[in-house]
């Protein structure tokens, strides 16, 4: 028998050699190669080009993202936001742009007493009213008819002045512009700045001119902040800065200001990388704190702006405030934005939604997702992840065409790129998150094609012939199971409360000693079997056998709410099932005329969370589960032998299965721990629980421990003593002993006053 399997083998040595000879002519060929190398170059290529960071790659993104929110705008929903409109309807009303100061002065007198929390103004007034009586009257000819007159009008109030004046009155935020071109200009900045983690001027844009308003104005004003847009390259807005770097100091937008000054805040919290819970690298600014709002922002200090279709209830046309009738209700408490979407005014931005919004709704856009907390994120996360997926997906299809074929590969392709553009919608819809589902489907059209197209030309017939002789090595079941569900394949776990069972059989050196390997293999073997099967049958988990020792846990891989009692009630079939085997062993010995030592098994039972899961190397893995409860449960199953007991159990189990008997044993610190835990013996079911003998007997036990920890030796000793008497089966007369020893040795050489009745255990 032995010779006809090395001649089988032999054979099957022969014949696969013959085969990968043929195979290896077919591939030699650069036509043979072509299918993997073509495809892998794509996938090289497009991955090189996904990572590159060019501004066309970014756009193929953001287009992909202005999808999504135009499948599904952010709702708008009622917040004390309100847009002063200055429309073409107000500029008919009211005069032409620019107005003179004292309007808007009347402005904003009139929008502070109709209750209106902010007055932000997305407008400069970079240059002095040049309607002001004083510069009017300069312009006029030096006559003495008109000097009189001249001299008049004067003495009336400066326009800038009246202005100020209301502005320093109310909690008005002004507006200027920062530029790329240098100049002297300077933005007072009100607000104070502090941060976490990186310097966030490292990753602004810096600008070095400004055009700023007035100083009169500037001045009176509560905040100040920059109404400026970083455009995306194709000029859509789609990320607003909080955010902006002019020299060495940090500036404020236009928005920020306003949620600053409607809460009474005084500055800014910026949360770079580096910070605490950030992580590690330097990948920028992650989120600014503005008041009680913290808004999450990207690297560069930009929001990701999701806006609402057009909603009339959020603008009130300039005009409408100066009427007699004017219903101040969506003033009343609001944050008031004063800009333009007058077309000839030019504040108008194309946006995902709408190819010309005004600036100023953009800015009520970010201020109402503040307030409502609704935001979109791209996770720092979220580019490794893409790129992986790619790889992944790429690296499947090109694994997988040689040996699926163009059919089912068409169908896998079109399912990867499918779950791409699900998750991209799913994170999207439900969490806010901005994923780009764009590169791989790109992956799958060219990786799909370029393979598809060179593997045409090679023979059905050749892809069966390899396929057949490969089959022979590898069961087809189980190539298919790996390659539907690759995940299987890869390491991780995830945290579970469950209970973890250690057994190990006691004297095993001795018992080992009657018998030769085979001999001691069967009746390891004859051990093991009806064990593993209490446990299983009990939805257990047997996780390995180290030697004479099981470890199984419960409430893994499938839910187990009962995982503590079934433990509980596999240990105690265990050590009944034990009792069996041992005369069936005895018997054997008896015919075999050699002595019989019975087998001792000692369990421990702990439970706790525990981190279950794949954990090995990436050559090679098994499920497991690792903790400190693990530790513990092994710990306790060691202690079983010096206390004379069976079962072991953690607090954490008896209190979780209550339905069964137990003695307390002791308050010990095993070895390698250093915090003391309560342990447990097990003894029975409901029914010697409820057993009225027992009750007592556990009530006298209870008795005894705080009369042995709190020092009282005498009353601890006689307690004992009842222990024993309402121990008729001696089954724990080791630990009575045990205790009788510790008492006695106490009342010799007591323990110092702050002693607590813990035993610390020397061995494991």
């Amino acid at each position: 028998m032995y010779h006809k399997t090395k001649r089988q083998m032999r054979n099957a040595r022969e014949k696969a050699k013959t085969v990968a000879k043929w195979y290896s002519r077919k591939r030699g060929t650069v036509h043979g190669w072509a299918h993997i190398i073509v495809p892998l170059a794509m996938l090289a290529a497009l991955t090189a080009v996904r990572v590159s960071g060019w501004n066309w790659v970014e756009m193929f993104q953001h287009k992909s993202f202005d999808v999504l929110i135009t499948l599904k705008p952010r709702g708008y929903e009622p917040v004390p936001v309100r847009i002063i409109d200055i429309d073409d309807e107000s500029l008919a009303k009211l005069g032409q742009w620019p107005w003179p100061r004292t309007l808007l002065a009347e402005m904003v007198d009139r929008l502070n007493g109709l209750g209106a929390s902010v007055i932000a103004f997305d407008a400069v007034f970079s240059e002095p009213d040049r309607m002001s009586p004083a510069r009017v009257t300069a312009a006029w000819p030096s006559i003495p008819a008109v000097k009189a007159l001249k001299k008049d009008l004067d003495k009336l109030p400066d326009n800038d002045k009246v202005f100020a004046r209301a502005i320093a009155g109310a909690g008005v935020v002004t507006g200027f512009a920062l530029t790329s071109e240098a100049n002297k200009a300077v933005p007072e900045v009100k607000a104070s700045f502090s941060y976490a983690g990186d310097d966030p001027l490292n990753y602004l844009p810096s600008f070095p001119g400004a055009v700023v308003n007035i100083p009169i104005l500037e001045k009176a004003a509560s905040g100040n902040g920059s109404f400026s847009f970083i455009s995306e390259p194709d000029g859509v807005v789609r990320r607003v800065p909080l955010l902006f770097r002019e020299g060495g100091r940090l500036i404020p937008s236009l928005a920020a200001e306003a949620l600053r000054v409607a809460q009474g805040a005084r500055g800014y919290a910026v949360k770079s990388s580096g910070a605490s819970g950030e992580g590690a690298g330097h990948t920028g600014i992650n989120a600014v704190k503005i008041g009680a709002f913290t808004v999450p922002t990207g690297a560069d200090g930009r929001f990701w702006a999701y806006f609402t279709d057009t909603a009339p209830e959020r603008t009130v046309p300039v005009w409408k405030i100066f009427e007699k009738d004017f219903d101040p209700a969506p003033i009343n408490g609001a944050i008031t934005l004063v800009g333009t979407s007058a077309a000839g005014l030019k504040d108008l931005r194309p946006t995902a939604l709408n190819p010309s919004l005004p600036g100023v709704e953009v800015h009520a856009n970010v201020i109402e997702q503040a307030l409502l907390g609704k935001y979109l994120n791209r996770p720092d996360w979220a580019e490794g992840a893409e790129v992986i997926y790619m790889l992944l997906l790429g690296g499947l299809l090109i694994a997988l065409l040689p040996r699926l074929g163009a059919l089912w590969c068409a169908w896998t392709g079109a399912a990867g790129a499918a779950f791409a553009i699900y998750v991209s919608w799913r994170a999207f819809s439900v969490h806010g998150y901005l994923l780009d589902p764009v590169f791989p489907c790109l992956t799958v059209a060219l990786v799909y094609t370029s393979s598809s197209l060179i593997s045409y030309i090679k023979s059905e017939t050749e892809r069966r012939q390899v396929r057949t002789a490969f089959s022979r090595y590898m069961h087809p079941k189980l190539v298919e199971e790996l390659a539907k569900h690759p995940e299987k394949l890869t390491l991780g776990g995830e945290t579970r409360a469950m209970t973890i069972l250690f057994c190990d059989i006691r004297g095993f050196t001795t018992i080992s000693e009657q018998y030769d390997a085979h001999g001691l293999t069967r009746v390891i073997n004859r051990f093991l079997t009806p064990m593993t099967g209490i446990i299983m049958d009990r939805l257990g988990y047997v996780d390995k056998y180290i030697g004479d020792c099981i470890m199984a846990f419960w409430n893994a891989p499938l839910d187990d709410p009962d995982h503590a009692s079934n433990a509980c009630e596999a240990a105690l079939t265990m050590q009944e099932n034990l009792a069996e085997l041992n005369e069936i062993w005895r018997l054997e010995a008896e015919r075999e005329n050699r002595k019989h030592i019975p087998i001792k098994i000692g369990v421990g039972l702990n439970t706790g969370d525990c981190c279950v899961g794949n954990m090995g190397a990436d050559q090679r893995f098994n499920y497991s589960v690792l903790g400190d409860d693990v530790n513990l449960a092994s710990r306790l199953e060691g202690q079983s032998k010096p206390y004379g007991v069976g079962i072991v159990i953690g607090p954490k189990t008896k209190k979780q299965a209550k339905k069964y008997a137990v003695l307390e044993l002791d308050l010990i610190k095993v070895k390698g721990k250093t915090v003391p835990v309560n342990i447990f013996t097990l003894l029975g079911r409901k029914e010697l629980k409820e057993n009225a003998d027992f009750r007592r007997h556990e009530e006298t036990h209870n008795k005894m421990l705080v009369a042995y920890r709190g020092g009282s030796w005498e009353n601890a000793a006689g307690l004992l003593r009842e222990c024993r008497a309402a121990d008729p089966g001696s089954s724990l007369k080791t630990l009575y002993d045990i205790y009788e020893e510790r008492i006695s040795s106490c009342k010799a050489n007591p323990p110092p006053a702050n002693w607590d009745g813990t035993y610390t255990a020397t061995s494991k």
